[in-house]
């Protein structure tokens, strides 16, 4: 019954109180971001992303760091302060790491809050502007403190984000081994660039042998040249957001 509770919960914030905004590029885009930020998100997909000349969003869990995470070890503060320097945007991803279902509103954020306060202490002073729902777990709830604290929030339905999108749960598509046998990247980043529309693709750690969660380094190089390929621009998702008409 728990499960299907939260499965009726997930579709209400899935269609409720959708905040709908224009989504009106010059031209497609594509945005990269990653998860929780395991050691190799950094390691290894930073120095693709430089070697490409392109910036990409790290959604972070202050509460995660140095730790272990899906097995795997999680970026320390250094790593964060390297992302930065790079030139790459820090996004919030709670500080815990927990699924909004199973917080009230007021616990979320205190959560947010939380985060935000870690991370402006690690940066110093740095105020993340976007968000991305753990798990891709959006309570229904949850959407009005996102609208407060945030340019956008992200979730994980699978979708380019065109016409039109709900700024406080916009689709992505997953860079990750489970997922990525089901998709058609080529038509997926055609059919942004054709519809000017924004491709949001979301991922955790970056190797060879990945967890499902994760890709591989040439997953990564692939998508990115098949963007440049169609001429999409390649954004971090709050400099995106900015493009698209937010």
């Amino acid at each position: 019954m728990n499960a299907f509770i939260d499965k009726m919960r997930r579709r209400a914030g899935r269609y409720l109180h959708v905040r709908s905004e224009p989504i009106r590029p010059e031209r497609g885009v594509l945005s990269l971001s990653f998860d929780d930020v395991p050691v190799t998100a950094w390691t290894e997909a930073g120095p693709i992303l430089a070697e490409h000349g392109i910036k990409a969003t790290y959604y972070v869990c202050g509460g995660l760091a140095g730790g272990q995470n899906m097995g795997l070890p999680q970026f320390e503060p250094e790593h964060l302060e390297a992302i930065h320097e790079a030139g790459h945007e820090v996004g919030c991803h709670t500080y815990e790491h927990v699924s909004t279902l199973t917080l009230i509103p007021e616990q979320l954020d205190a959560s947010l809050a939380r985060n935000a306060a870690w991370v402006n202490d690690v940066l110093g002073g740095y105020e993340m502007t976007t968000f991305a729902y753990p798990f891709g777990d959006c309570a229904l709830g949850a959407k009005a403190v996102i609208d407060r604290r945030f340019l956008c929030g992200r979730g994980v339905r699978d979708g380019i984000n065109a016409g039109s999108a709900d700024r406080n749960l916009l689709q992505a598509i997953g860079l990750e081994s489970r997922r990525l046998p089901g998709y058609d990247l080529e038509a997926l980043v055609q059919r942004a660039a054709t519809e000017k529309g924004w491709l949001i693709a979301y991922g955790h750690d970056v190797m060879d042998g990945p967890t499902p969660y994760g890709c591989t380094p040439d997953d990564l190089d692939r998508l990115i040249r098949l963007a440049k390929t169609a001429d999409l621009d390649i954004l971090p998702v709050a400099e995106a957001w900015r493009a698209v008409g937010g």
